[in-house]
């Protein structure tokens, strides 16, 4: 695409070409595209197509819906839970393009994923890249089998933006390490089966240069879970302390002191992981917003009654699907799917700002409606009002924006501290 959008009014107008290729590679990608639509529409069970239940592989969460059990056992054995990892661990093996494809057939008829979990968006892929060959055979089938979930053991009372400045201790015994310490706002912590760690190991180290990665299960008798309560009545965040809890040596990931690297290699996972950019973040709200602003304020024509509010969705639109191209052109410039670098933290910016953009809009067109909070509200608008309120902790959690931007300056702009 070689050209310039420009907003007039009510109007997008483009001045440009476009330019399609044609080849082999296009004729393979057709061919894959069929093939995957067909399995789909077969092997996609109608429990599975719409909102419902995801599995996330914890073992203390059952499958009640068949279909769900169903389709992801499916997916399982199609390699599809996990369809770019390498096919000796559970995946499929597809290309970036093939990745791509999936998720759009997905998408058209309204499959949900058959595994979502830290496992697949986190530790995962992590391990692919930073893993040894023995921690690769051993976790990451398991993972894509959703036999496990994970939580992630990072912040701490007083190092959650300073990250690095975390105190829990681990101590090397020889053949494994005694943890003590206290993490908090582990999501999940009370349904995980295995927890990814950042430990202190040299205390006398410079703050980053003391830091390691570490394994370990969740069920042992060293692990205290305290469920953290939210004003909505709902806990899924925790504290988590440490009391002489283990993890063996062979759950150390890379090198001692070497844990910083690994651990910033996995949050640049978490805010924008390959499933993520491939599948084109909020885009799917585009068209809802265009349906609530025609139901509350009118429609003429097709168009949105209000002039003021038509320009104000149309220029979300346009951002939403100037930042889709972005995320798909990251997948198409990945290396063998593997997530981008500092570039994610431009993602995670702007990706958390214009979905609170969109739960303003939301809330905004309903009027007081939008600030539902008693049984006088229907459960659509109560949960219009959750989802607004609890988005606002997106552009924090997973490094807040602020730092964000200083990554940005540094790491893709290179400008001096």
């Amino acid at each position: 695409i070689n050209g310039v959008i420009t907003l007039h009014k009510s109007r997008v107008i483009y001045r440009g070409m476009f330019v399609v290729t044609h080849g082999a590679g296009m004729s393979l990608i057709d061919d894959f595209r069929k093939e995957t639509r067909d399995w789909l529409d077969k092997n996609c069970p109608q429990g599975a197509r719409g909102p419902g239940q995801v599995p996330n592989g914890s073992t203390k969460i059952g499958i009640s819906d068949p279909d769900v059990r169903l389709w992801l056992d499916r997916m399982v054995e199609k390699g599809w839970t996990v369809p770019n990892w390498p096919k000796e661990y559970g995946g499929a093996g597809l290309s970036n393009a093939q990745f791509v494809v999936l998720l759009e057939e997905m998408a058209r008829i309204h499959a949900r994923p058959a595994l979502s979990s830290f496992g697949t968006s986190m530790i995962g892929p992590t391990l692919l890249e930073m893993g040894s060959d023995e921690q690769k055979n051993r976790h990451l089938p398991r993972i894509a089998r959703a036999e496990v979930e994970w939580c992630q053991g990072y912040s701490e009372p007083g190092s959650g933006s300073d990250l690095a400045s975390l105190q829990t201790r681990a101590i090397d015994q020889g053949d494994h390490f005694v943890i003590n310490g206290q993490k908090i706002w582990t999501s999940g912590a009370h349904n995980a089966d295995w927890m990814f760690c950042l430990v202190r190991t040299d205390p006398s180290a410079k703050k980053q240069e003391g830091i390691s990665f570490v394994l370990l299960p969740m069920d042992q008798d060293g692990i205290t879970i305290s469920p953290i309560r939210m004003i909505s009545g709902e806990s899924p965040f925790n504290q988590v302390f440490f009391d002489n809890a283990i993890a063996k040596k062979e759950d150390l990931v890379s090198e001692l002191n070497q844990g910083w690297t690994v651990g910033k290699r996995l949050l640049q996972h978490e805010r924008s992981g390959l499933e993520s950019l491939a599948s084109g973040g909020v885009a799917a709200e585009d068209h809802d917003i265009t349906r609530l602003a025609k139901e509350y304020l009118g429609d003429e024509d097709g168009l949105i009654a209000d002039p003021v509010w038509r320009n104000r969705v149309l220029c979300y639109q346009m951002n939403s699907e100037v930042f889709r191209l972005a995320q798909r052109r990251a997948v198409q410039e990945s290396t063998d799917g593997a997530t981008p670098g500092p570039v994610t933290s431009i993602f995670k910016v702007y990706g958390s700002e214009l979905s609170q953009e969109y739960d303003a809009l939301a809330v905004e067109l309903r009027g007081y409606r939008g600030f539902g909070n008693d049984a006088t509200f229907s459960e659509t608008e109560l949960a219009v009002t959750r989802h607004w309120l609890y988005n606002r902790a997106s552009s924090i959690y997973s490094g807040s924006n602020e730092v964000q931007r200083n990554i940005i300056a540094k790491r893709v702009l290179g400008l001096p501290d």
